[in-house]
């Protein structure tokens, strides 16, 4: 049921496209591969959520509020970023262009529900039963999440970043359109249930003023700033949580940067909207009003 009406839900097939102008593909790479082809080949336009087609170099890597132009490049199939990359792209990308960015040093508190709804279950389950003297048993992932936090349980390459750290770093340059970038990321699950959150630092070529960057932010596309200092109060993932906009705060000059070239920013996103969902609606309505499709 949607938007008044009644949609029926049918099995995928390779044929299932005719007729349909936009596809949302959020089932999973190896399901995108096998599918998108043929709607492409069926006349529509792919969104896809999964990490299948991310770095193909054919392909658009998109979040509207950063590279919308890069759109009209596409050759049937547009891809959604990784949620933690959104996160902190759309809070930073204002600043990149303000500023010739020489580093980024970003650290995430990812929410378990990145992991499915299942992974949010097992949260609540470990909680009650550490909370009832008992042992957490962990199934969805490889170690007890209640009380617990733990790097992110993809693979660690041979430089010793896991898959979710490269995705931030490949990402980002993709999108920037900037292969230089330098950026260093770790990637943490903890027990939250919806909303990851990052900490970040930039450094500049330039002097940045706090509050200048502030400014900039208070003005950016999809960012809420969230930065009261006086009263110790600043954003938490429960308030992202539902939220379409990053929230941003802790906007700080580094002090290990007595030249005044670094800044220190607190940033939260609902990875399940703004990190996936929002943004490839957003990806749609801008393939419309550009009238690409």
């Amino acid at each position: 049921y949607f938007n008044g009406s009644s949609i029926q839900v049918q099995e995928l097939g390779e044929d299932s496209f005719a007729g349909v102008d936009i596809v949302l593909a959020s089932a999973g790479g190896s399901l995108s591969k096998q599918f998108n082809p043929h709607a492409v080949a069926a006349g529509a336009v792919v969104v896809d959520n999964t990490s299948a087609y991310r770095m193909d170099p054919d392909v658009p890597l998109v979040v509207p509020e950063i590279n919308p132009e890069d759109l009209a490049a596409h050759r049937g199939i547009i891809a959604n970023p990784n949620c933690s990359t959104i996160i902190m792209d759309v809070a930073v990308w204002p600043l990149y262009q303000r500023r010739s960015v020489k580093r980024i040093v970003v650290s995430t508190y990812q929410a378990v529900s990145g992991a499915g709804a299942p992974a949010m279950q097992e949260l609540e389950e470990q909680t009650r039963q550490v909370l009832a003297g008992e042992e957490a048993e962990p199934a969805e992932f490889p170690h007890p999440i209640a009380f617990n936090l733990f790097s992110h349980d993809s693979a660690v390459g041979p430089e010793g970043y896991c898959e979710e750290e490269l995705k931030m770093v490949r990402e980002t340059r993709k999108m920037f359109h900037d292969d230089a970038l330098q950026i260093s990321a770790t990637t943490i699950r903890v027990p939250v249930l919806r909303a990851h959150s990052e900490a970040i630092n930039v450094e500049f070529a330039e002097p940045f003023p706090a509050a200048e960057a502030e400014a900039i932010l208070a003005e950016a596309a999809g960012v809420r700033i969230v930065n009261d200092p006086e009263q110790n109060y600043f954003h938490m993932p429960i308030e992202a949580s539902g939220c379409d906009v990053v929230l941003v705060g802790r906007i700080r000059q580094d002090i290990s940067r007595p030249d005044g070239t670094g800044l220190d920013l607190w940033v939260s996103g609902d990875q399940l909207r703004k990190g996936a969902a929002l943004n490839a609606v957003q990806i749609a309505e801008e393939l419309i009003a550009r009238k690409l499709l």
